[in-house]
């Protein structure tokens, strides 16, 4: 974990941590090419595609992590949720599995809607 991680992650629940750690190495694996940083003032990991921009952010919260997409309406998941006008999110509790498949789906989505 890098130090930069281990700020933004400091202080919360082992569970929250364990997850946003296991969410952000599948995001690594899954889009090896999206360039990652944390942003210690939004309380997240962003992710960037070098042609299409910032696409996602990782929040640990309290009692769980979202994993949010900037464009998220314009994506079709049934994995997110939300109302808002532009930004949809997939909620993550402790110990829940990832759906490595629909999220590099998801990703490759959010990418072409960019790029």
């Amino acid at each position: 974990m890098t130090d930069d991680l281990q700020l933004l992650v400091r202080g919360l629940d082992p569970g929250i941590i364990e997850m946003t750690i296991r969410l952000c190495a599948t995001l690594a694996r899954l889009r090896p090419d999206l360039e990652s940083a944390v942003r210690v003032g939004w309380g997240s990991m962003n992710y960037r595609h070098p042609q299409a921009g910032f696409l996602c952010a990782v929040f640990p919260m309290k009692d769980h992590v979202s994993l949010v997409f900037e464009h998220g309406r314009q994506l079709s998941s049934p994995l997110l949720q939300g109302d808002g006008k532009q930004v949809r999110f997939i909620r993550f509790d402790p110990g829940a599995a990832i759906p490595d498949d629909e999220l590099a789906i998801l990703l490759a989505e959010a990418i072409a809607l960019k790029a």
